[in-house]
């Protein structure tokens, strides 16, 4: 059910809290100071601790400090024999979760135990929807163009089933949102959308990312991490670049994706995996398996769904209607006053030859707001913009 730290430094409380614990399915580590126990909440992942209060050379409210000082977020339940009202107001001050009394309850452990992972649960979900808010606020996909209603409709097929899909088109044409809206429509919406940068990641590293690792597994592996497989399970898992990705973490992934399990680096135990895998590249995979840099039974694997974002330039119809929406999306965040586009600025950024694609856009549009009127005009656009604007 869960992973329990009991930090006490008398060895029948310990016990005792073991039998209950153990009894109700959940695994349970001890320590038997302060500082074993902060040192071991800090190295691994526990979903509830319980610390004594009254303990030599580190007592528990210094352990307390410890943990909110590291950012440990797992909820932290005190317990004392010497407690009164003042203790137990002090301790929830300071971060913990709830206090009890010993001699301990039987009832009231199990009940607070069910609500701090009830808190969890609230956390988690929080988190998600502050996700999903973001993603929602100007990440729809934008476009009337005949290609983009076809990747509108594909979309629409392709989410509600858990297949693999490869996005491919240059950077910057939203290569992302395509995978954000596959998530979204998906049945797996409730639950974790993970994005890895394949490319952004050294090489040394990626597998640490993907797989997590143990403690020690290496010099800088001061606690266990879980990655992103783990943290995706359930959801979906976006490896943008995927074509940049080393060939060890490759056939690590086609293992991942053939059995749905993995391994932490430095780690033994097989852990099961349920994460719906979207793979995004700039890159002409099949050239890169021509010239050896890219596995062709991943390729297989990852493509069930070949999904082709066009770049901006093979759909300047809808540059007027993307330009318009960054303009009410920049305005909000920088708490301006809407301003508009005139319709030869709009036909000058239609002319354009845009490189970056629609990131490109978005940023010479935001610069526009800033530097332009409040009705932007042909010559402004030819004034702030790049260079390559048309003139």
């Amino acid at each position: 059910m869960g992973k329990i730290l009991v930090v006490d430094d008398e060895r029948a409380i310990r016990r005792a809290l073991r039998e209950i614990l153990e009894f109700e399915e959940f695994e349970v580590s001890e320590a038997e100071n302060g500082k074993q126990g902060l040192d071991m909440a800090k190295a691994e992942e526990f979903d509830i601790i319980f610390c004594d209060i009254k303990m030599p050379e580190m007592d528990g409210m210094e352990v307390l400090d410890g943990l909110m000082k590291a950012k440990v977020d797992t909820p932290v339940i005190m317990i004392s024999g010497h407690g009164n009202i003042d203790t137990a107001v002090q301790a929830i001050k300071k971060g913990a979760f709830d206090f009890i009394e010993k001699p301990l309850d039987l009832n009231r452990i199990l009940v607070t135990i069910r609500n701090a992972n009830d808190k969890t649960v609230l956390i988690e979900e929080k988190k998600v929807l502050k996700k999903v808010v973001k993603r929602f606020k100007g990440s729809s996909i934008i476009g009337e163009t005949e290609e983009i209603n076809q990747i509108k409709e594909m979309i629409e097929k392709v989410a509600p089933s858990d297949a693999r899909v490869l996005v491919t088109g240059e950077n910057g044409t939203g290569k992302e949102l395509v995978a954000q809206s596959l998530h979204d429509l998906s049945e797996r919406k409730q639950n974790p959308f993970v994005e890895v940068n394949c490319a952004a990641i050294p090489a040394e590293l990626i597998e640490s990312e993907l797989f997590g690792h143990e403690k020690g597994a290496f010099t800088s592996a001061v606690k266990q991490k879980k990655g992103k497989f783990e943290l995706a399970s359930g959801g979906t898992l976006f490896l943008d670049e995927i074509g940049d990705m080393s060939a060890s973490a490759q056939a690590k992934v086609l293992r991942a994706l053939q059995e749905n399990v993995i391994q932490r680096v430095g780690g033994e135990k097989d852990i099961k995996v349920n994460a719906r895998i979207v793979a995004a590249t700039n890159k002409n995979l099949r050239e890169e398996i021509d010239k050896g840099n890219f596995r062709e039974d991943l390729y297989h694997r990852l493509a069930v769904i070949l999904i082709h974002v066009p770049s901006l330039n093979d759909r300047r119809d809808d540059i007027p209607l993307l330009a318009n929406h960054f303009m009410t999306m920049v305005c909000a965040e920088h708490g301006i006053a809407k301003k508009s586009f005139d319709d030869d600025a709009l036909d000058a950024l239609s002319k354009t030859d845009w490189t970056g694609n629609i990131r490109e856009l978005r940023n010479i549009v935001e610069r526009l707001i800033i530097l332009g009127g409040d009705v932007i005009s042909v010559s402004e656009v030819k004034l702030f913009a790049n260079p390559h604007v048309a003139k």
